[in-house]
């Protein structure tokens, strides 16, 4: 299909510059960022492409119309005026999710079934049957976004979360998504060939992120995608993309990714999740306490997530640790660039060193900041609390 699409492209707020960047390098046009995502235009195989290389985004959702609305009735006529059979068939299961800036109606969950009865009533027309809705694992994803005066109707052509690579064995306590991960290593500014360490590694999402950046391999390469169930998929020209982007991948640059944890189990888990995702032999994993750990070279790049407290005892806890953590920055990293990702807005405040940066950032639903400190020796003692 060689004629030009318009596409939307979700992202954890806060990567959205960062997403439209890669979505330009993959070759997309007319590409324009919103807060959560990024919009742009491009055929078949650049929507193809874009699902198979993104690091950043969530899921490629297929614009396939834009309507004004005023009352539910009108929604139902836009739904209803799509060719649904012409883009895929009656035995895929499908599933409507609705969200909305704005929207006046009276319930979005009754906007979604007059979405699906428009859907289903299209198919009855044209074949005599209807698909199934599955709310788990569908075949198909619809995805509405409703406001104020507007309804614009998206066919997903992801399936799953693009963010789900598939690597992933053990998730931990409060797993880190891998989209949110690789978006902090491009905000870091880190490239395959410079230094990296986690010294508080837990399942290994950064360490991973990495090493298939460092080996350039398509962080979608390994899963399946719904795109493959539509009507007009040809199978050949997609298979001539995945085999490209299995001839790309190289051996890693020279330059360590490290990652450290106290727990050893905490370690054996990213070990799992390393050989799962195919990269042993890119990363090393050592157990040592990240308050005493030395740096791995003369400069290079930090990023954690350290742990943050939900009860009183665990938040006294980390009020201890954040200094400990500024000064075995100060002590044993100077000439580093250091990123923490934190749920926990006071570690700008008690680490005790000035922030150069701070991103505001979510993991899923959570609102977090990315910090950044450039340890150069004798200059980053704070002298007064920064305020958020």
């Amino acid at each position: 299909m060689k004629q030009r699409f318009q596409f939307f492209a979700p992202c954890p707020r806060g990567l959205e510059d960062v997403l439209a960047q890669e979505l330009k390098e993959l070759g997309a046009q007319d590409v324009s960022s919103t807060p959560g995502g990024v919009g742009f235009w491009g055929d078949w195989r650049l929507m193809q492409l874009a699902n198979l290389h993104s690091r950043i985004a969530s899921r490629i959702l297929w614009r396939l119309v834009e309507r004004p609305y005023r009352t539910e009735e009108d929604v139902y006529k836009t739904a209803r005026g799509v060719e649904w059979p012409e883009l895929f068939e009656v035995t895929r299961t499908i599933k409507v999710a609705v969200t909305s800036i704005g929207c006046k109606l009276r319930s979005l969950d009754f906007v979604g079934l007059k979405v699906k009865d428009a859907i289903c009533d299209n198919f009855r027309a044209k074949g005599g049957e209807r698909p199934s809705v599955d709310t788990v694992r569908p075949d198909m994803r619809i995805h509405v976004f409703i406001t104020e005066h507007k309804v614009t109707l998206y066919l997903d052509t992801s399936g799953e979360a693009l963010f789900k690579r598939g690597y992933r064995q053990d998730t931990g306590e409060a797993p880190l998504r891998e989209n949110l991960a690789a978006g902090i290593l491009k905000l870091a500014g880190w490239q395959p060939g410079v230094v990296l360490l986690d010294p508080m590694c837990g399942s290994g999402t950064f360490l991973i992120e990495a090493a298939l950046m460092a080996r350039n391999v398509a962080p979608g390469i390994d899963r399946y995608f719904a795109f493959e169930q539509f009507k007009h998929f040809e199978a050949a020209g997609w298979e001539a993309i995945r085999e490209a982007a299995i001839a790309a991948v190289h051996p890693a640059p020279a330059a360590p990714i490290v990652g450290s944890d106290t727990d050893r189990k905490v370690l054996a888990a990213a070990e799992e999740n390393l050989a799962a995702a195919g990269v042993s032999d890119v990363v090393t994993l050592e157990q040592a306490d990240a308050l005493e750990r030395t740096a791995p070279a003369a400069e290079g790049i930090l990023v954690c997530n350290p742990p943050y407290g939900i009860r009183l005892q665990e938040q006294d806890e980390l009020a201890a640790l954040y200094p400990m953590l500024g000064h075995a920055l100060k002590q044993r990293f100077s000439g580093w660039r250091a990123y923490y990702l934190t749920a926990d807005m006071r570690l700008a405040k008690l680490i005790r060193l000035s922030a150069s940066k701070r991103t505001v950032l979510f993991n899923g639903a959570l609102e977090c900041r990315l910090f950044e400190f450039k340890m150069v020796a004798g200059s980053n003692r704070k002298e007064k609390p920064e305020e958020d």
